[in-house]
């Protein structure tokens, strides 16, 4: 990034889309590699997971099969699922570190590489990791919510109670348009914050807090945005590639295939570049700057290079 990080703080939603784009210019090869070997991976997981799983539950909805058959697929299904969710969840924590490492090298100059981003990924998937069980725990008390206000919701049905009908509706749809919005915002910047300062886990999650202050309108838009298209992608994978064999032709459906599944590699290297040109977008606008030579040297730790005393990396109030 060009800009001073006082400047920073001024990028609207395109100019932070415009810098992240602008981001794998600075080294090609190693976006690529990263691309290639992490994000490609991710987004062909999430798509053509659901080339497995279809079959599988469309043959359990037939009445007419045994049950030795049906407990067959259906330890097969929840099998091919827990290895899906590990995969997602493996290279989810691993391109975030890979693409948030490589950026705020780039940002504070230090050498680039594929090699030296592979080499410092352990040491940060580990804090990643300590991170992501906090958000989880904070997506269980999440999702706990939704379930007892979908309960509330048939309930109300049932019982024709139109005031705890509405209440149930307001509720569920509070909680997916505020709530699920702001715990993926708070988490994807919590994620940046365990890698590029002193801190992780719910340190981490506490700063992200801190930091969403006075730009919340912007990450909802960027998470909200990020889901959209996401969906979107998923849905036209589903109508054209999963379920229309029978519209379709195989030539037609391997096609479409790959270029969504090429698609969504773009739009995940974007997410992953803008969460981090956000972190510094906030941090700019909360009046802070980075020590650059000590994030240099907080870089370093992770690949065990000598670490000097210096001052710490997290934010100094700027003079204004």
């Amino acid at each position: 990034m060009d800009l001073a990080p006082e400047e920073l703080q001024f990028l609207n939603i395109p100019e932070i889309l415009r810098e992240s784009i602008s981001i794998p210019k600075r080294s090609p090869k190693t976006f690529y590699l990263i691309t290639l070997t992490l994000i490609f991976p991710l987004s062909f997981a999430i798509l053509a997971h659901s080339l497995f799983t279809h079959p599988l539950l469309a043959q359990l909805q037939n009445p007419y099969q045994d049950s030795s058959q049906a407990n067959h697929e259906w330890t097969l299904l929840l099998t091919i699922q827990f290895c899906y969710l590990l995969f997602l969840f493996a290279f989810s924590l691993l391109s975030t570190a890979a693409v948030v490492f490589t950026v705020a090298s780039l940002y504070t100059n230090k050498a680039v590489s594929f090699s030296s981003t592979i080499s410092a990924i352990p040491k940060v998937f580990k804090r990643l990791f300590i991170t992501y069980l906090w958000v989880t725990l904070l997506m269980f008390i999440y999702n706990f919510v939704f379930v007892i206000s979908l309960v509330l919701l048939i309930i109300a049905i049932d019982t024709q109670n139109s005031i705890l009908l509405f209440f149930a509706v307001i509720v569920i749809l509070l909680l997916f348009l505020v709530a699920h919005v702001y715990i993926t915002a708070l988490w994807h910047l919590a994620s940046v914050v365990s890698v590029l300062e002193p801190i992780y886990g719910i340190a981490a999650m506490k700063k992200s807090y801190e930091l969403l202050k006075g730009r919340i309108k912007y990450a909802a838009v960027l998470v909200s945005a990020y889901l959209v298209v996401c969906g979107i992608i998923g849905g036209v994978f589903s109508g054209v590639v999963v379920h229309g064999g029978d519209s379709y032709g195989v030539f037609t459906r391997i096609v479409v295939g790959g270029f969504l599944v090429g698609v969504l590699v773009i739009v995940n290297l974007v997410g992953l570049l803008a969460q981090s040109v956000f972190y510094y977008v906030c941090k700019s606008y909360h009046h802070q700057g980075i020590d650059k030579s000590a994030l240099h040297d907080h870089l370093g730790g992770y690949l065990g290079e000598y670490v000097p005393l210096k001052s710490s990396i997290q934010m100094e109030n700027l003079d204004v």
